[in-house]
């Protein structure tokens, strides 16, 4: 019987344990490759075929270019796990170099995360939007994604004991855990500004017909790039990078296999690139701190 990639892909993505959200964010990745060659027999589908079509998608930044790889790669092996394919031809194909003029860096550099000035400067701009106040402090102060911290509902959120409970990637559950402040912030968002009607935690209300829904990704980002727009020290911050800033903030203070499971990483050594930064965090602060020793020291030559 002849298994074609369309068909691959529906048992793929139909499979238990998927969560939703992966499954959507599965099946937007694979689209595109589904429109060229969904109506393939699996066993045709060569190495030299992927690798042309990995380097077509040219338009994608790198992160999500090896995303996109990692996922068809996925595919693949489930087609071997089935019995469909004697072998993965995604096996050994490179992932694509990062291109430093397009401003993108290999993952095993250093991670972005916020300083404190540019942290102040955030917090600044946001103080008058409650709503992206509160998403502000919830994704700092417990390295939350975006994506988790909007699919909150109301009821789910204990902001007694200041935590919430998040399903991430590989549909796990794990708690986090967020500090006084960001309570206060949360209470005053939810008394003054969320929208009732409907279970979400974040909504958001049409200015026309008044129909409340859930606040997305896309309207979270467009708040948020608007708000930054017109300060420097902010140019190119990511929401996604004050999780960075969440860990890079705990290295050191607690051990690395607390702080993996606050992340909810699956792989310590996601983990463990943290301590890069904070190593050369430290490095930088040496360098500094020579730097004004030998001016002093020049003053008595």
């Amino acid at each position: 019987m002849t298994v074609t990639l369309a068909r691959l892909a529906t048992e793929f993505l139909e499979r238990q344990g998927l969560s939703q959200s992966t499954q959507r964010n599965y099946s937007s990745t694979l689209m595109p490759l589904l429109a060229k060659y969904g109506r393939l027999p699996i066993e045709i589908i060569s190495r030299e075929l992927l690798s042309e079509y990995l380097e077509g998608l040219t338009h994608l930044s790198i992160t999500t270019h090896h995303r996109h790889q990692a996922i068809i790669q996925a595919l693949f092996n489930f087609g071997v796990e089935q019995g469909y394919l004697r072998v993965n031809p995604m096996a050994n194909i490179r992932r694509r170099k990062s291109d430093p003029e397009k401003g993108e860096h290999d993952t095993d550099q250093v991670v972005r995360y916020l300083n404190d000035q540019q942290l102040a400067a955030l917090y600044e701009i946001v103080a008058e939007d409650i709503r992206m106040h509160s998403i502000i402090c919830l994704l700092h102060r417990t390295g939350a994604r975006i994506g988790e911290l909007l699919a909150l509902d109301l009821d789910t959120v204990d902001n007694v004991a200041r935590k919430f409970q998040v399903v991430g990637k590989g549909n796990k559950c794990r708690w986090c855990f967020y500090s006084q402040d960001a309570a206060i912030v949360l209470s005053k968002y939810i008394k003054y500004e969320r929208a009732s009607g409907i279970s979400a935690l974040f909504t958001a209300q049409h200015p026309l017909t008044g129909k409340v829904t859930r606040l997305s990704y896309r309207q979270t980002h467009k708040c948020f790039r608007n708000l930054i727009a017109s300060t420097p020290i902010l140019k190119g911050t990511r929401l996604h990078d004050l999780r960075h800033t969440f860990a890079t903030e705990r290295v050191g203070l607690i051990s690395i296999e607390e702080l993996r499971a606050l992340m909810g990483h699956e792989n310590i050594q996601t983990t463990l690139r943290y301590q890069k930064v904070t190593s050369l965090r430290a490095e930088d602060a040496a360098h500094k701190a020579l730097n004004i020793l030998s001016k002093l020291e020049n003053k008595f030559l």
